[in-house]
């Protein structure tokens, strides 16, 4: 058995005060994001994607966000992808980034849909030649015989195709995540850490505190 009841971390970097947020929620992520950028020691775009099928059966994996515009956030995978199904089951998801360089973490939650055709198309030209190809020739969650399939599949392609100019594959693309709530989780001392959230309304962003 592996026992970490004694493990013990405290959090004294930061606080939320109401008197210091915005009223939108955008501003307060862009604030956040720009400071982890910053600093240098971690991926900021590193984000947990989690889905759920129809019948709400859950899973999560690390994706990275690609563009975070007209408040919402802009992530890219292949179509065929577990994650894939699972949003074309049910289209709602949830994000979270955690940084632990300022103690803070942010879960965001919304309604997903597939980008726009000529916007995919124009970030997989920006994609590094061998990224390119290497989209083209994984079957994103279905199983593979070896790896050495896989590389196989991708020397194949080199010699059929010019990574420079290869075109994005039907079966690849972006999604664009429409949030409808946030929570800005930022630790403090003795566990009683500070959770403001911001739920949309018809009438815009309402803004409330949680017990941590």
């Amino acid at each position: 058995m592996m026992d970490f009841s004694d493990y013990r971390q405290d959090y004294t970097l930061g606080s939320l005060h109401e008197q210091d947020l915005p009223a939108v929620p955008a501003e307060l992520f862009r604030t956040w994001f720009e400071a982890i950028l910053q600093t240098g020691k971690e991926d900021p775009t590193a984000m947990v994607l989690a889905t759920a099928t129809a019948a709400g059966r859950p899973s999560c994996r690390m994706v990275l966000l690609k563009a975070f515009e007209d408040d919402t956030f802009v992530f890219y995978t292949n179509y065929e992808s577990r994650k894939a199904t699972e949003l074309g089951e049910n289209p709602f998801a949830s994000l979270l980034f955690y940084w632990p360089a300022f103690e803070r973490q942010l879960r965001i939650e919304g309604q997903v849909a597939m980008l726009e055709a000529k916007a995919s198309d124009s970030y997989f030209r920006q994609r590094p030649p061998e990224s390119r190809l290497s989209a083209l020739v994984s079957p994103q969650s279905r199983e593979i015989p070896s790896r050495q399939w896989l590389e196989t599949r991708l020397e194949a392609l080199r010699q059929q195709a010019d990574p420079e100019t290869v075109a994005r594959p039907p079966h690849w693309g972006g999604y664009r995540l429409f949030p409808h709530r946030y929570e800005f989780w930022q630790g403090r001392p003795d566990r009683l850490h500070d959770r403001i959230v911001y739920e949309r309304s018809d009438a815009g962003w309402n803004r409330f505190r949680l017990a941590p």
